[in-house]
């Protein structure tokens, strides 16, 4: 744990699942309902840090948080992206994407291509949160 990593001493998002190892939260960003992190919960920058198994464990998450999303938002596309240049700590975003959001094809963090639409009904990302609460391992 680093007192200088904001994902060590912050959640990240709103907590759907944690357990001993890492934590899946809903991230409030404009535009991307849905969009969820993986967040490993020891200070690690590189996923070639860990051991086989933690690789395992952690991408067996990422997984099934993908398959959540799918099933209950049907997006067009998922993405899935570790990066850390801006936050050094092990973590997975992992992005439901519609033909009709503001950056597609091009990823979130580009320039916006056209104007912000709703394609997520409350009642789908209720359903989201209650698939992520469900997780196990």
């Amino acid at each position: 744990m680093s007192s200088e990593c904001v994902l060590c001493v912050e959640n990240g998002g709103e907590v759907l699942w944690q357990d001993d190892f890492c934590r899946v939260v809903l991230v409030d960003e404009a535009g991307y309902p849905g969009f969820c992190r993986v967040i490993l919960k020891q200070h690690t920058a590189e996923f070639s840090d860990l051991n086989a198994a933690d690789r395992n464990r952690l991408m067996q998450l990422v997984f099934a948080v993908e398959s959540a999303i799918r099933s209950t938002l049907q997006p067009d596309k998922v993405n899935l992206a570790s990066l850390g240049n801006m936050v050094p700590h092990l973590h997975w975003h992992v992005i439901p994407r519609f033909k009709e959001d503001r950056h597609f094809p091009a990823p979130i963090w580009a320039e916006a291509a056209r104007p912000d639409t709703d394609r997520v009904s409350a009642k789908q990302l209720l359903a989201l949160r209650i698939a992520l609460q469900a997780l196990t391992q």
